[in-house]
């Protein structure tokens, strides 16, 4: 009975709420780190545009190639900084009591979690020295006396690669999950439904909802939508999302043909970035606008996949009823989705910005068989995905006219 009232004693809940207070604020810190890194491409892309615009601009002259090169090295850093310790120590942190036979407390609970955490960290970093060693002896000997230069860079490299391939995933299937996920969202046209019934029946229904529930709050029917909004907007929306994916479908089958023939095509770091010397889209600033447009359409296909994925469906976060565990996990697939769209967008062709800082460093970059297979495997599956979803489409249309 003592130790029932001890586990529920105010001190208890107060230390609790200091952890969980401090895990958000981790994970606040690594949703923003995802963030930055979705924005990099889109930042430096309208960066060089600008200078281009105005070339001797007073005002534009703190806009230069090495304020651009640092927040790349930034982004990277903190991406992996969070990724490898403080999304970690988190997770321990909430998870650990204290080590048995210590003091209880916040500070009992932050030991455990770093000798936790620097546990992990050995294992890891045998592993990949391991595997490193299977593929340079030679890097591997080194790794032990320059464990920054040659050591990370392996770790680096298979985190982008497990990101990569992640986008490689859930971005096929969440551009077409795209016009499924909008079409709930957005009220359908009706042009072959007896139009007089179907409102009559939706009337009687929100009728009988308001006598069950009691609600004073309006619902939302497709009879309340304005006949703009039915006939103008969907098919709108629809049109849009249509166009940028046949953009993104094309923009990759190009980028094929270029990795056949031009060797510039490959993906490669870029240490001193010229900015405002030339666009880096053959159409100008519009073609510089439409590929941001283009890498943020990516990245929400990626989530969108990432979440209707049935693998990752239960990271889903709900309102009101989300774990602190759940949340950290949302946190690290968001910063590994996010901190491989760079790679990724230069992969496929997307954009011609080269790769600053130690993005550029990834080994398996200058793999041509790899780039180029990276990209078919693309166009396949987003084709195959637009298909198969169409398909199911129209026999649903068919079947409801029937």
């Amino acid at each position: 009975m003592n130790a029932i009232c001890l586990f529920l004693s105010p001190t208890d809940d107060i230390e609790d709420a200091t952890v969980n207070k401090i895990a958000l604020w981790l994970c606040t810190f690594t949703l923003s780190v995802s963030v930055s890194a979705v924005l990099l491409l889109p930042i430096s892309i309208l960066s060089n545009e600008v200078l281009l615009m105005f070339p001797h601009s007073y005002y534009m002259q703190w806009l230069n190639g090495s304020l651009i090169h640092g927040l790349w090295n930034l982004v990277f850093l903190f991406s992996n900084l969070s990724l490898v310790f403080l999304m970690p120590f988190a997770y321990f942190f909430t998870e650990s009591e204290g080590f048995a036979g210590s003091r209880k407390g916040v500070m009992a609970r932050v030991y455990e979690a770093v000798v936790l955490l620097l546990l992990l960290a050995l294992l890891v970093l045998g592993i990949v020295w391991v595997a490193s060693a299977f593929l340079h002896d030679n890097a591997a000997r080194k790794s032990l006396y320059d464990l920054w230069d040659c050591y990370l860079p392996y770790l680096y490299s298979g985190i982008s690669l497990f990101g990569v391939l992640l986008l490689l995933l859930c971005t096929p299937f969440g551009l077409s999950r795209m016009f499924s996920v909008t079409g709930s969202l957005l009220v359908k046209p009706r042009l072959l439904e007896d139009v007089e019934d179907t409102l009559s029946c939706t009337t009687f229904e929100e009728d009988s909802l308001y006598r069950k529930l009691s609600c004073k709050c309006p619902l939302h029917t497709p009879s309340k939508a304005s006949p703009w909004q039915r006939n103008l907007g969907y098919p709108l929306v629809m049109l849009v999302l249509l166009s940028l994916t046949v953009m993104c479908v094309l923009m990759v089958c190009f980028n094929v043909l270029e990795l056949l023939l031009d060797e510039t095509a490959m993906p490669r770091g870029m240490e001193d970035p010229h900015l405002g010397m030339a666009s880096f889209s053959m159409f100008g600033s519009l073609g510089a606008a439409v590929q941001v447009v283009l890498i943020l359409y990516l990245m929400l296909s990626s989530v969108v996949g990432f979440y209707s994925s049935s693998l990752f469906c239960g990271l889903l976060p709900r309102a009101k009823d989300t774990n602190l565990t759940q949340i950290i996990a949302n946190c690290v697939s968001l910063l590994i989705l996010s901190s491989a769209l760079p790679v990724f967008s230069r992969t496929l062709g997307i954009t011609r910005f080269d790769l600053l800082g130690d993005f550029g460093r990834y080994n398996w970059l200058g793999n041509f068989y790899t780039v180029f297979l990276y990209n078919m495997l693309f166009a396949f599956l987003t084709s195959a995905s637009l298909i198969k979803t169409s398909k199911s489409t129209l026999s649903l249309d068919s079947c409801s006219i029937n």
